[in-house]
């Protein structure tokens, strides 16, 4: 009596692919000899690894759709092998262990049935033995690069990654993509780290990776930043740091800042502005300073009359 390959992985003969590998899936891990003792005869297991094999194979699922059991192993007709259907006679190879592994994968294909169902059980599979836990993907680091203002105001960036994820019948996947969103807060200093929990790669025996994104300071024209104090190099002449002069400081949020030096400006000098740097990441109310340094520019040379009327200005 001829087999009912269908009837074998419970579905119509108008099941999809996907159908196919969703009742295979579900029935080999029920039958399976090695799950926990609760399988059915080994018969049963060996019966459905080859009814997936034969109708997970297009050209043997026609022949097979067209001739039954009988022509697929006993073989068809010339004209027929011509129109795309199985060519030889098929015998299957006798090993339905070959087959779960090349539909599950993997040294231990059961990982994923052990954390779904919370199974616990010494699986004598491969030579792997143990409880079937998944194991997290390393996370996925990525730098996201802001601008001073972004962080002076906070900001709302949305970053559209490209992931895998498993498709519904629970074992082929694609590609998608996804807008992750982040809300940038005040003050958040270089290095803070932003993590989306499993929004990695999907696979069935994995836990995805977390996603993190770094901060990282985007180049400013004016400022440099330190912890919350913003850092302005002012470019002045000799004379200017001997007599006196303004600064004028264009801030984040669009002021200028007219900024008298009275002081000497040696080398070492800086200016301290309180309250006009970065906000406080814990208190965006409290700000810290605006610390100015100074570049001094000296003259190349001086001719003979300079000399001597700067070396008497300065024993005055």
């Amino acid at each position: 009596m001829s087999r009912d390959y269908y009837a074998t992985l419970e579905i119509n003969r108008d099941a999809s692919d996907a159908d196919i590998k969703k009742s295979y899936r579900r029935l080999a891990l029920k039958y399976h000899p090695h799950n926990n003792g609760q399988a059915g005869p080994y018969d049963t297991f060996r019966e459905l690894a080859e009814a997936y094999d034969v109708l997970s194979d297009p050209r043997k699922k026609a022949t097979y759709d067209t001739f039954g059991e009988e022509g697929l192993k006993g073989g068809i007709p010339p004209e027929a092998a011509a129109h795309g259907a199985w060519s030889t006679t098929y015998v299957y190879h006798g090993n339905p262990d070959k087959t779960f592994r090349q539909f599950f994968g993997g040294d231990n294909p059961f990982a994923d049935f052990y954390t779904a169902y919370g199974t616990d059980a010494n699986v004598g599979f491969g030579g792997l033995r143990g409880r079937g836990v998944k194991t997290q993907d390393p996370p996925i680091e990525r730098d996201l690069h802001l601008a001073l203002e972004d962080l002076f105001y906070g900001s709302t960036k949305k970053i559209k990654i490209s992931r895998r994820v498993i498709n519904e019948d629970g074992h082929t996947s694609s590609i998608r993509d996804k807008i992750l969103t982040i809300i940038v807060r005040p003050g958040w200093n270089e290095g803070m780290q932003i993590t989306f929990p499993r929004e990695g790669d999907q696979g069935p025996n994995n836990i995805p990776a977390d996603i993190i994104f770094i901060v990282r300071h985007k180049p400013h024209p004016r400022f440099t930043r330190q912890n919350n104090n913003l850092i302005y190099t002012a470019h002045i002449s000799l004379e200017q740091a001997l007599t006196g002069f303004s600064v004028e400081v264009e801030t984040l949020d669009g002021r200028l800042l007219n900024i008298p030096i009275n002081d000497i400006v040696h080398p070492q000098y800086t200016k301290v502005v309180s309250g006009e740097g970065m906000p406080s990441p814990s208190n965006p109310s409290t700000r810290g300073d605006l610390i100015i340094q100074f570049n001094t520019h000296y003259p190349d040379k001086l001719s003979s009359e300079k000399k001597r009327l700067l070396k008497q200005a300065l024993t005055l």
